[in-house]
């Protein structure tokens, strides 16, 4: 289970506002809490919470998949846009990660965090290299090196960039 220390979350946040990619990352594998400790983060700051899975699929359902993947990006903007408040609190991102949508995950969250702040959960690990999104067998495995870091992450350990 995750375990942050009561304020950790929201120290990263604070610290993020200062950064040009206003983003946070709570990385850890699937099952470990991240969602648990979002909400209650989303409860104490009185942030909106967004699960994307949910939201996106909605707004995608009636869309063939090459429109789907045209507008991928788009609609994550929609959802973001249309919700108000700050930061924002975005889980369950997998679907960023569908292969069929041919999209960079890492890239629209740092895009979605240029005009306010937003956290993430993110179903990985951090290594020296960089960010590693799943497991290398898993199909929508993605490793970002170090250099396309420029935001905060927490993780059961509170590493940080």
């Amino acid at each position: 289970m995750l375990k942050l220390q009561p304020d950790e979350l929201t120290h990263k946040v604070e610290a993020s506002r200062e950064l040009y990619h206003r983003l946070t990352l709570l990385v850890a594998p699937a099952g470990s809490g991240k969602t648990a400790a979002l909400l209650q983060f989303a409860s104490k700051a009185s942030a909106p919470y967004v699960n994307v899975n949910l939201e996106m699929s909605h707004r995608m359902l009636d869309l063939t998949e090459k429109q789907r993947s045209l507008r991928a990006g788009t609609v994550l903007g929609e959802i973001v846009g249309a919700t108000a408040g700050d930061p924002i609190i975005l889980d369950n991102i997998e679907l960023l990660f569908d292969r069929s949508l041919q999209q960079d995950p890492l890239r629209l969250l740092k895009d979605l965090s240029r005009n306010r702040t937003v956290v993430a959960s993110w179903n990985g690990s951090i290594c020296e290299s960089g960010i590693a999104y799943a497991v290398p067998d898993h199909p929508e495995y993605r490793r970002y090196a170090r250099g396309d870091i420029d935001f905060l992450f927490v993780t059961t350990g509170g590493a940080e960039t």
